[in-house]
């Protein structure tokens, strides 16, 4: 059993719940930012890696 040594306060509860909700909203806010710019980065990565294999069938001399 967990025993706290100083008893906790309405306000202290409050700023707790507070904070949790912040944080909560936080990661949500970053979660959704990063679904939102999957899609580009991936694009991104296939555009140059299509480059790199483009430039490497053009230097080896394969049709």
């Amino acid at each position: 059993m967990v025993s706290s040594c100083f008893p906790s306060t309405p306000k202290k509860l409050a700023m707790t719940v507070g904070y949790f909700i912040a944080g909560a909203a936080l990661f949500a806010v970053g979660l959704h930012l990063s679904y939102v710019n999957v899609a580009p980065q991936q694009a991104r990565i296939k555009a140059r890696n299509d480059f790199v294999r483009e430039r490497l069938r053009k230097k080896s001399g394969k049709p």
